[in-house]
């Protein structure tokens, strides 16, 4: 519904602009039609190459300095989250969550156990991942650390 309001909004702003002062309606390009897949939608994910694979020390470290601290691996995460999430209806049922969580992992993210993840929900289980991943509790993984079981685990909710 949201996404109904804003495409309304933006096309009567868009009208505006294209009337302009000489009240003669431009050329405009044409609106999407509901054939053409959003940006995002996970039919064509809008991923940069070396997040989807390759070395997450690319991907994720912001900072680059080698490591990956919580602040970074939560942002990758909720951006990940909206891509599952196109609608942004901040509820993800556990279809559009199968490609980075399944079965088990799905209930454990599900804290008020109602069958959806939402975005809090979603960055706690990403968080406990995280803690599981940094044995030594220095708040930072470094690339041995993502090359354990804990780590790939972490990674796969990210991309």
């Amino acid at each position: 519904m949201l996404m109904v309001r804003v495409v309304l909004a933006l096309g009567v702003f868009g009208l505006t602009q294209a009337v302009g002062a000489s009240g003669v309606l431009a050329q405009a390009a044409p609106a999407p039609s509901a054939a053409t897949p959003a940006q995002g939608t996970p039919d064509l994910p809008r991923r940069r190459p070396e997040e989807a694979q390759g070395d997450p020390m690319v991907a994720f470290d912001v900072n680059k300095n080698g490591k990956l601290e919580l602040a970074e691996v939560k942002s990758a995460a909720a951006a990940r989250y909206d891509e599952l999430n196109p609608d942004l209806d901040d509820s993800m049922d556990e279809r559009e969550a199968a490609p980075v969580l399944q079965g088990e992992a799905f209930r454990e993210a599900d804290t008020n156990k109602d069958g959806n993840i939402n975005k809090a929900e979603y960055l706690a289980y990403v968080e406990r991942m995280f803690e599981r991943a940094n044995p030594d509790q220095d708040g930072s993984l470094d690339r041995a650390e993502l090359d354990t079981e804990a780590g790939r685990a972490l990674m796969r909710l990210l991309r």
